[in-house]
């Protein structure tokens, strides 16, 4: 199961899809990132095409 760079917290299959990095790091979690950031960084990848 993947898991947080940040903090080490699980997360799921589907949540490491989306916010993994093109370095295949997850630099944060819903448990140490407020989720409006996680929300900016989805947004921020719909626009690029990341």
């Amino acid at each position: 199961m993947p898991s947080c760079d940040h903090c080490g917290s699980h997360v799921s299959d589907r949540f490491a899809r989306v916010f993994t990095d093109e370095y295949g790091d997850l630099n944060a979690c819903p448990d140490c990132s407020a989720n409006a950031g996680i929300a900016e960084v989805s947004r921020e990848r719909a626009r690029t095409g990341d």
